[in-house]
């Protein structure tokens, strides 16, 4: 996935779709988040949503933390880096801070710690459910709908290229749930695939603006810096408070992924929707800085709790 994401940025720089070719990419775009979302929708079975639901200590601290605090503190991210950074760039904090968990790596990094794998697959697939519906008002009330196109038609744009193909995967999960289980790589294929679209878009809009003189050597190295320091309270914060609750080890080390990790498979399609094509790479770039530190930082950090691992 990294691979696809840093392919989709030199594409981007290099041939950015412009003109009317970059409304032919968006169109291509939508479709792939379309079916992005569509089987997401197939692949959550509904009783794991139950299941997830029921286990109120875990599940509600790690929403209050994942929506709540890592949105305020992405808002406090965003107003320190807008003296120093482009104002779509600095909002690009605010906006990583309000996005849903991982899925793939925050489960597989909490197996490898020898975390509780079950409560991280349901809380951060759950997380990523909410996401769908709350990301976006959480991003228009801290960010005072700057940029954003949250009118009727961003709205609606909202509604029919994210809740409702999710909603028709739902709906079509027991006719359709064995094939997506027999085609598990096909479908991983189609995932990275459509979330390279997304991210090859957002650049092209971006480069087409400027990307890359807008944003000189200093400010990636405070962007760089910014990203660092998020990520740090991300994690710490994460593990701190798993441990004011008083989760056993296994639940910490799931908390800890799930409420640190972010997601770039809701942030890149999700820009691409709210926001307008000169605004979404620009936007994006915290998100990417954030998710390719994150799995440098979570391999490390696994392999220690897994070497580590005595009684609670």
């Amino acid at each position: 996935m990294v691979r696809m994401l840093l392919l989709a940025i030199v594409l981007a720089s290099i041939a950015p779709a412009s003109g009317r070719w970059h409304d032919l990419a968006q169109g291509i775009s939508n479709g792939a988040i379309f079916l992005l979302f569509l089987l997401n929708g197939l692949r959550l079975p509904r009783h794991e949503v139950a299941r997830g639901i029921g286990h109120w200590r875990f599940l509600l601290p790690l929403v209050i933390w994942c929506f709540g605090a890592m949105a305020l503190t992405g808002k406090g991210f965003a107003i320190l880096g807008a003296g120093v950074l482009p104002p779509v760039v600095a909002l690009g904090f605010l906006y990583l801070g309000a996005l849903p968990s991982t899925v793939q790596s925050a489960t597989a990094y909490s197996s490898l710690a020898g975390g509780n794998v079950a409560n991280s697959v349901i809380s951060a697939a759950l997380l990523n459910v909410m996401g769908v519906f709350i990301s976006v008002p959480i991003i228009s009330l801290l960010g005072g709908g700057a940029q954003l196109e949250l009118g009727v038609n961003g709205l609606t744009k909202v509604f029919l290229v994210l809740i409702l193909p999710f909603t028709i995967g739902q709906l079509l999960q027991d006719r359709l749930h064995g094939w997506i289980t027999g085609h598990k790589y096909l479908v991983t294929w189609m995932d990275r695939i459509s979330i390279a679209i997304a991210v090859y878009v957002a650049f092209s809009g971006a480069v087409a603006q400027g990307l890359w003189t807008v944003v000189g050597p200093d400010q990636w190295a405070i962007l760089l810096v910014l990203v660092i320091g998020f990520l740090l309270f991300g994690f710490v914060g994460a593990w701190l408070l798993a441990k004011l609750l008083g989760l056993h080890r296994p639940d910490r080390i799931a908390f800890q992924f799930a409420g640190a990790h972010k997601s770039v498979a809701m942030g890149a399609p999700l820009a691409a929707v709210l926001f307008p094509p000169a605004v979404a790479g620009m936007v994006l770039l915290p998100l990417l800085a954030y998710h390719l530190l994150q799995l440098v930082a979570s391999a490390p950090l696994a392999k220690r709790y897994a070497a580590h691992a005595p009684g609670d």
